[in-house]
């Protein structure tokens, strides 16, 4: 049977395949893993890992380290709107099997959830990490030992979730790792509620990035996530940098992610995220194989049942016109996980 150009895209993209654009075709962007260094160990080399974790730390002493700009000397005990210490609190770290099929691979994403956040949002599904800052207060020495454990048992990366207010911690802590062997990609996974400045930071850093995009319109990011009515604009340009640093998601041979940038969006009841503007905000800014996971996993936690408009989880139909925007609009990396529930769903709706 003749495999149509159709057929193979689909098929590639259900595999877990990564492509970039030329002019004329579609290629698969592979990296063979021998050729492959973290960027880190690379900047360790040169010397300038150091610079940029004392730049970092240097952050602390009056913290801007997100848009909300606190302005607290973090050294000195005082707290911010993170509620977060100088030190890092860690809630858990294990392997993760509920990442991206990419990143996810065999063996698990080597998953360190931190304490606290910048953005809070009314409904958090992780709120007692989130809000209530729930965890244990480590050195950067034993989050080092953190990673070095991920990298032990076998996972594919270190995936730091929440990271933006203790970026600072996380440098420090792959230095120390890096020194000792550490060699897996950094996973920056992130609400998107990120300052470009401190981004830059970062480049040359990590590896991969995965911000959210939670909301298009800054009256609702306003009223869900504790007044951030910058959000849409700020996220934006932080995912445009974190496409400047790493361009789109690439694999090893095996299709295990080495570096680039995926972008989650979750799709909320009653069109709160903006999924449709969302979409075309990527098609229009973005490579088109750029990955996007459009999720269907929202439900009702924390505060949300305080809002009606957002007190219920989101129907089938919302679902499917979310996909359906985002193929219309031609993106063609779309998570394979997605993909795959798009279809059941259709085909349930269509028998």
């Amino acid at each position: 049977m003749k495999l149509t150009r159709r057929d193979f895209l689909r098929s590639s993209l259900l595999a877990g395949g990564y492509f970039f654009l030329t002019p004329n075709r579609l290629e698969a962007k592979v990296i063979p893993r021998s050729k492959w260094q973290a960027g880190y160990a690379q900047m360790e080399k040169e010397g300038k890992l150091g610079q940029r974790v004392k730049q970092a730390y240097a952050i602390f002493e009056r913290c801007q380290l997100c848009p909300r700009k606190c302005g607290v000397n973090r050294l000195k005990g005082e707290k911010g709107f993170c509620r977060a210490p100088a030190r890092v609190v860690v809630y858990s770290a294990h392997p993760h099997f509920g990442e991206e099929e990419p990143i996810t691979g065999q063996k698990g994403s080597g998953t360190i959830f931190i304490s606290n956040c910048n953005l809070r949002c009314v409904f958090c599904q992780n709120w007692p990490i989130a809000h209530e800052g729930q965890g244990k207060e480590i050195s950067d020495e034993e989050f080092a030992g953190l990673m070095l454990e991920m990298q032990r048992i076998g996972c594919h990366n270190i995936n730091i979730v929440t990271p933006t207010h203790v970026m600072p911690n996380i440098l420090s802590a792959v230095q120390i790792a890096c020194r000792k062997g550490l060699r897996l990609p950094l996973f920056y996974n992130t609400s998107g509620y990120e300052r470009v400045e401190i981004l830059k930071i970062l480049d040359g850093i990590v590896d991969i990035y995965k911000p959210d995009m939670k909301f298009m319109d800054g009256a609702l990011a306003e009223k869900y996530s504790s007044g951030a009515r910058d959000y849409p604009e700020v996220a934006q340009k932080a995912i445009l940098e974190m496409h400047r640093q790493v361009g789109v998601l690439k694999s090893d041979e095996d299709g295990i992610s080495l570096r680039g940038l995926l972008i989650r969006h979750l799709v909320m009841p009653n069109r709160i995220a903006g999924t449709e503007k969302f979409v075309k905000w990527v098609a229009g800014n973005l490579p088109r194989n750029t990955y996007v996971n459009i999720m269907a996993q929202y439900r009702v936690e924390y505060k949300a049942y305080e809002y009606p408009e957002i007190a219920r989880g989101i129907t089938t139909q919302e679902f499917l016109e979310a996909i359906d925007w985002a193929k219309t609009n031609g993106l063609i990396n779309l998570d394979s996980k997605s993909m795959a529930m798009y279809k059941i769903y259709h085909r349930s709706r269509s028998g």
